[in-house]
């Protein structure tokens, strides 16, 4: 029996063959933190004893979750990551910089590499064709102090989409389709492989939504086979060298397959509190919006600013609306500089965040009020998630949440 790409990825970590449902160790490539989780690693890596990093040049420390600082506390946090990176040569990413799943894309995680971190959402860079999964504090402590981790080899899922997406259709839609379909716990603890000639003709910003939001359903991480898309990627971010592939055995074993149609996918939301509450867009024309959040590790790539540059040039979003704007990243803030994205923006009365997480964790910039609803391209609507109990958050695409900030309520035209 043949191995699915999780299982390849891991068994060169390994150093042997390995099958789903085996507790293994494995050399891991990349280890990172962000703000909030960051500082209990420290506290734990310095109770281990160990007096140097294993890999410092690829141990990553994050400042995006509230950046810049809004309290004194988190100031201080800030402060302990700033001096542990001093001290022990972590690789610091400060503030302004951008969110730490674009950052780790960018610039630090190469195909076929392990990558843990201390965020769920680590598994974004399983687009690139690594393994990427999130993991406890305590957890990657160990990994920056040994270089190896433990975990149990995952089942795997096989989604395979084939077609073509309707006009306006994002990948964001497929994910969330793709969630209210198996459910938000519906992959616990799998690895989701996606396939199929639809992910084929996806960009690399597609692909980072779909694993992005793998951890939604549950999943341990989200893969996809590296090919010439994935090199060109590499080349442009100066790490072409890095590019090797691994593509699963013909004869792999598939916990479940799942096949979608493109065509089947309509624009998609995600309705309070649940990300697998999902709704067509026509079916919430009646709900009014206060507030508009494109931005954070899902969908606040360049691709997707130009969608709703595209869609708000020369007009006005809604008096009613705060449109809240947040470049993923320093180097996309840049690029949206030089393509006049945001001018556009602002002469359309959004505001631009700095890069970072911005209202996504509700620790700062764009809190809710009670009782208000707001529209992001974020990946969790949780009750709370963007700090008031008493809000609510719908989950949608770039695509259409540029459409509902302009007639404020949800729609996609």
């Amino acid at each position: 029996m043949g191995l699915t790409l999780a299982e390849k990825i891991i068994s060169e970590h390994v150093g042997r063959d390995v099958r789903a449902g085996e507790l293994v160790i494995a050399n891991v490539d990349v280890a990172a933190v962000q703000d909030g989780t960051g500082p209990l690693t420290v506290q734990e890596f310095k109770k281990l004893g160990i007096p140097k990093l294993k890999n410092p040049e690829r141990c990553i420390l994050f400042i995006d979750h509230a950046a810049p600082s809004p309290r004194k506390e988190l100031s201080n946090t800030h402060k302990v990551l700033r001096e542990f990176s001093k001290e022990y040569g972590a690789v610091l990413s400060d503030v302004g910089a951008g969110v730490c799943h674009q950052r780790l894309v960018e610039t630090f995680v190469n195909p076929c590499e392990i990558l843990v971190g201390a965020d769920s959402h680590t598994c974004t860079s399983g687009a690139l064709g690594a393994f990427a999964t999130g993991m406890g504090s305590t957890d990657i402590a160990v990994a920056m102090a040994l270089g190896k981790t433990w975990l149990k080899v995952p089942a795997t899922y096989k989604v395979e989409v084939s077609g073509k997406f309707r006009e306006g259709i994002c990948s964001k839609d497929l994910m969330l389709y793709l969630i209210g379909m198996i459910g938000a716990d519906g992959a616990t603890y799998k690895a989701l492989e996606f396939c199929g000639d639809t992910i084929e003709n996806m960009t690399m910003s597609e692909r980072f939504t779909l694993a992005n939001m793998a951890v939604e359903a549950g999943a341990k991480a989200g893969l996809f086979v590296a090919d010439e898309k994935t090199h060109e990627f590499l080349k442009s971010r100066g790490r072409g060298d890095k590019f090797r592939t691994l593509k699963p055995d013909t004869d792999a074993v598939y916990e479940r397959v799942i096949k979608i149609k493109a065509e089947d996918v309509g624009h998609t939301v995600s309705c309070p509190h649940t990300v697998d509450n999902v709704k067509a867009v026509e079916e919430l024309s009646d709900v009014k919006v206060n507030q508009v959040y494109v931005g954070t590790c899902t969908n606040g790539r360049i691709e997707d600013l130009r969608i709703v540059a595209k869609i708000l040039k020369g007009k006005k979003i809604n008096p009613d609306v705060r449109m809240l704007i947040c470049p993923a990243s320093k180097d996309i803030y840049l690029q949206a500089l030089d393509e006049g994205l945001i001018t556009i923006f602002v002469e359309a009365n959004a505001t631009i965040l700095p890069p970072g997480c911005g209202p996504c964790v509700g620790v700062h910039a764009g809190t809710l009020a009670d009782g208000e609803v707001c529209l992001a391209t974020q990946n969790r609507n949780f009750q709370g998630r963007m700090g008031n109990v008493n809000g609510f958050i719908y989950l949608a695409s770039p695509y259409v949440a540029a459409y509902t900030a302009l007639r404020g309520y949800i729609c996609a035209k």
